[in-house]
């Protein structure tokens, strides 16, 4: 492809959120096993908390952080390690925020963004109109040297990147709330803040995604669509005990047994011991007969 074709920028940084979340996978597992046990633990950690509300005192908030951690220990998780994958990503989300930001001034970056990629960059532009370097709010500002269709291109392709990174994260956000989520968990705290961020982050996308460059939201918006397909595949065949995913993963087992001609021994009918009385008795020879009348005797 040509190195200074939208298209080839375009799938070269979808793959390197391809590398990125494949490589993150073994720690996404962990976040979500530990997201699951913070859940299950939430109604015993809002007991603990009730216990000691109101109570300022040296000893009450020592003894409150101590069946906290005791809590978490024999739950197995922390609060803080369901944001690890977050974290971890972070600094390659800003270290491409930085390079791009200086190869679309024209200037070379660390490694091996050269001279030469750094032009290649700054002529790269998605439909051949809109410049990958290109912001949103550069585009509507009065130091803009764009045409007037590139401006048309940067500000309706970054208005729908915004648009699909809001309805990604919110889709994502959504399938956890009404489908991997068990009655007690939705009882909890936690579940109220969910339900905050469910409608708080897609805002963040809508204010933020006008500040950012066309290359940098295209990271963003694959990101979102790995996270939305992963979560998709993580609630199907790995749901939260007793909530809506997991009883709809038993009522498709239980499908594909009755296809498989498997009957599960609990499914089987209880026998009428009335009906058992009634059956033919096997016939005994006459040692084995008397044999049973010693017994009884």
């Amino acid at each position: 492809m040509n190195p200074e074709s939208g298209a080839a920028w375009f799938l070269a940084i979808a793959t390197l959120v391809l590398i990125v979340r494949s490589a993150l996978i073994p720690v996404f597992v962990r976040q979500i096993k530990s997201q699951r046990r913070m859940m299950e633990i939430a109604p015993e950690l809002k007991k603990i908390q009730d216990k000691y509300k109101g109570k300022k005192d040296q000893f009450s908030r020592e003894a409150l952080s101590r069946e906290t951690m005791a809590l978490y220990s024999k739950a197995g998780t922390n609060p803080f390690s369901s944001c690890l994958p977050l974290l971890l990503q972070m600094p390659i989300f800003f270290g491409l925020f930085r390079v791009l930001s200086t190869a679309a001034e024209g200037r070379p970056g660390v490694s091996f963004m050269t001279q030469e990629l750094a032009d290649q960059f700054g002529q790269a532009a998605l439909w051949g109109l809109a410049p990958l370097k290109a912001t949103m709010m550069y585009a509507f500002s009065e130091e803009s040297t764009l045409t007037s269709s590139a401006t048309i291109a940067v500000i309706v392709t970054a208005a729908v990147m915004v648009i699909m990174m809001s309805a990604s994260q919110f889709i994502t956000q959504l399938q956890i709330m009404s489908k991997n989520q068990s009655p007690a968990m939705k009882e909890s705290p936690m579940y109220r803040q969910q339900r905050l961020l469910l409608y708080m982050l897609p805002i963040v996308f809508l204010f933020s995604g006008v500040y950012f460059s066309l290359g940098v939201m295209t990271y963003w918006l694959v990101s979102n669509f790995w996270t939305m397909g992963q979560q998709f595949i993580v609630i199907r065949n790995m749901p939260t005990p007793g909530s809506e995913a997991a009883i709809a993963r038993d009522a498709r087992l239980a499908k594909k047994r009755e296809r498989r001609g498997i009957v599960l021994i609990e499914d089987e009918p209880e026998k009428d011991p009335e009906e058992e009385k009634r059956q033919r008795q096997q016939p005994v020879s006459k040692d084995r007969a008397k044999k049973k009348k010693k017994k009884r005797k």
